[in-house]
């Protein structure tokens, strides 16, 4: 309990004098070829609060607006709900950790890392596996993500890395 409380503590005087709204201290492990793709080899996290997000897609969005087989608008829309939810946590989809994508069709796989790295765009990417499926739950659904996340973890810069 006390530990906690120094943890939110130090969060809420770090957010005071830097002006930071969150704290993102994951470290990534990551290369050429993984950032022309937008994943991360690996993600390295110590503390924080982890959040699990059930997969998720959707043939309306959050207007309501049918988006069947519209899979940009089904991407988009899967991260708007990540994003709401994460919201409530405390967090963002800045902190995706990892992610679990599922596609019905492989010619969407290259569509789908276009999208990602633009909702990623200081490329600190999710490590991620893109898997391309028969079928989905929900007749429609073009694509189903389910990730987690970490916020207010105590990586940065390396830290986590090589024992450090």
């Amino acid at each position: 309990m006390i530990r906690r409380l120094c943890l939110n503590l130090c969060v809420l005087l770090v957010t005071v004098f830097t002006g930071s709204i969150s704290c993102f201290a994951t470290d990534y492990v990551t290369g050429p070829f993984e950032k022309s793709v937008g994943v991360s080899i690996a993600n390295v996290t110590e503390g924080g609060r982890i959040v699990w997000l059930s997969g998720e897609g959707g043939t309306k969005d959050e207007n309501g607006k049918d988006i069947t087989n519209d899979f940009e608008a089904q991407v988009r829309h899967t991260f708007y709900i990540f994003e709401q939810a994460l919201n409530k946590a405390g967090g963002s989809i800045a902190n995706i950790t990892k992610m679990t994508v599922f596609l019905k069709d492989h010619d969407d796989g290259a569509e789908f890392i276009k999208i990602r790295k633009t909702l990623f765009p200081n490329e600190n990417y999710p490590a991620s596996s893109l898997i391309t499926i028969k079928d989905l739950h929900q007749p429609g659904w073009k694509i189903e993500i389910e990730a987690f996340a970490v916020i207010g973890d105590g990586c940065s810069g390396g830290k986590c890395l090589n024992g450090k």
